[in-house]
């Protein structure tokens, strides 16, 4: 292999890291990913950045905190100039490659301040979040403006899945008994099997596509990092056969949730119990039709990663390639009575993450488990090493997760931090909460849980005694509750402190500034002696430049 090695960068939307055989679960049996942390680490504490996908995918692809760059929710652009993953690796020569979701939303207000036509080269790049878009698919949301017709549509129709809209009708639509066509957007469809074949399905679809990469990109001769993005398990929930019928009800694992959490004194808890996921889901026959599908989802990726694994070893790419696996966040699935994401628990800010590394500094690393904190942010700094980029701290606030995987000394974190606003939500209206309000904050240190909601009293858990977090420590008035809070608190008022945007005090530009004499900025000399002592140069030597010289 090269000096460089190629990364394939993997992530299911909406997976939960405990819905893998490799991470524990008793029933869904994942053999391909599993041998993937079998060849490489798995990460038993990555956190995301945000518990929701657009905030949590921006932080991943620029390596910042959601605070730092400011997308922080679904549909909210990330500015024109937030440096991303690809804008890096392109200036190291590599390419950085999309195939699958993304989220980003283009920030089309400041192209149109400074200038820049959209369909320009940097146009469409800064659209694309630094990616090369070698197929973006968003996924569907009927009636949206934000709903455009795909290259998977033209797919669907050219295999003859023909309608006003193939996605909707074959791959997240099913079937019943009289042949009537059911979206999968209601939950009581969620059993049916898709009305598309399992080899047309959008999985099984995307991972032909990046095989279809993967094979141009050998003969283009360059590094690449392509970012394989699967849009399932996310939701509408539902699989092709025969991943429709492989669980059921026998399959569940039982909810993790308490009676006190229900009946919780909490404003903002509260209000989440009482939105309508969280009621839809906290209700068992939901949980019965909709999770045997999120399981085959889960199922079929993961024979899908297989062929595509298997593809690469016949190829001969394995032994050049990183491959990472992981997802944006996870799923409640009604547990702690709630439903989709948006809070911190860990099935929802805790993520499955494996990475293997072909390169020979990894073989003791082999098979490994690392129980180190680990955030999503830190895959940028990983992937820019290994693709060659220079370390940019000016600008990654991640930390570079190499000498985890080479076995040396090097990397540590004492808080992973996750952010969302929840100002769109059921949630805000509830408690009439404004939208600079409606902010809440989650700092870990892997034990305690502190949450900050604005506005409202702070929440924590403690996972050492309670590794289920049923129990609200944040209105106890026991003194080593008290200590905690406090302690947290402090920590997250000192990382919110940081210089998070200072992105252009770049290492030349700080050390221009330290020889400030040097270029003419003489502050405070007492004497000639002082001025060459502080700079090496005599006073004598200074050249101020006058008047430029007429041309003749």
């Amino acid at each position: 292999m090269t000096d460089r090695p190629n990364v394939l960068w993997i992530m299911a939307d909406q997976l939960r890291f405990d819905y893998l055989s490799c991470y524990g679960h008793p029933h869904l049996h994942t053999p391909h990913i599993d041998a993937l942390a079998a060849r490489g680490v798995r990460f038993t504490n990555a956190y995301v950045q945000s518990p929701v996908c657009g905030p949590s995918r921006m932080s991943a692809y620029t390596g910042r905190y959601v605070r730092s760059h400011g997308s922080t929710w679904n549909g909210m652009p990330l500015r024109v100039g937030e440096p991303t993953l690809g804008d890096h690796l392109r200036d190291a020569g590599a390419r950085a490659v999309l195939v699958g979701k993304t989220h980003m939303t283009a920030d089309a207000e400041g192209l149109a301040w400074l200038g820049i036509d959209p369909t320009s080269e940097i146009g469409v790049r800064v659209s694309q979040c630094g990616f090369e878009a070698f197929e973006r698919d968003d996924g569907l949301h009927p009636d949206s403006a934000r709903q455009n017709w795909s290259a998977y549509d033209d797919y669907l129709v050219a295999h003859g899945f023909s309608s006003d809209n193939p996605w909707e009708d074959f791959a997240n639509s099913g079937l019943d008994d009289d042949g009537e066509l059911l979206s999968a957007w209601l939950l009581k469809n969620s059993r049916l099997p898709a009305n598309v074949p399992e080899e047309h399905s959008e999985t099984a679809y995307m991972t032909d596509r990046a095989i279809d990469f993967m094979t141009e990109a050998q003969k283009d001769g360059r590094p690449w990092m392509c970012h394989l993005s699967y849009i399932k398990p996310h939701w509408p929930y539902i699989v092709p056969a025969p991943y429709h019928d492989m669980y059921n009800e026998t399959h569940i694992v039982p909810p993790v949730r308490s009676k006190a959490e229900f009946e919780t004194d909490h404003p903002l808890m509260r209000a989440y119990l009482e939105a309508r996921v969280c009621k839809s889901f906290s209700r068992d026959h939901v949980r019965e039709h909709v999770i045997p599908a999120y399981m085959g989802l889960i199922k079929q990726l993961d024979d899908n990663l297989g062929r595509l694994f298997q593809w690469m070893d016949e190829a001969g790419l394995s032994e050049s390639t990183i491959v990472a696996f992981t997802s944006d966040h996870g799923d409640y699935m009604g547990d702690h009575w709630m439903g989709d994401k948006d809070f911190y628990h860990e099935m929802a800010v805790k993520v499955p993450l494996i990475i293997r590394d072909p390169r020979p500094e990894a073989n003791g690393t082999r098979g490994t488990v690392c129980d180190k904190l680990v955030e999503m942010i830190d895959l940028a700094p990983t992937f820019m090493n290994a693709l060659g980029c220079p370390a940019k701290p000016h600008v990654i606030e991640g930390r570079d997760l190499t000498p985890i995987l080479h076995d040396q000394q090097g990397f540590s974190r004492h808080y992973a931090i996750s952010e969302h606003d929840y100002h769109w939500s059921d949630m805000a209206r509830a408690l009439g909460q404004p939208q600079e309000d409606a902010h809440t904050v989650m700092i870990f240190d892997g034990r305690w849980k502190y949450i900050r909601c604005e506005g409202f009293r702070p929440v924590l858990f403690d996972l050492e005694t309670d590794p289920h977090e049923l129990v609200d420590l944040g209105a106890s008035e026991t003194a080593e509750h008290v200590a905690v809070g406090e302690r947290m608190a402090a920590a997250l008022l000192n990382w919110a402190r940081r210089h998070h945007t200072r992105i252009t005090a770049t290492p030349q530009v700080l050390d221009r500034q330290k020889r400030a004499a040097e270029t003419g900025i003489l502050i405070g000399f007492w004497d000639e002696a002082e001025y060459q002592e502080t700079t090496g140069k005599a006073f004598s030597d200074l050249q101020p430049i006058g008047r430029p010289k007429a041309s003749s």
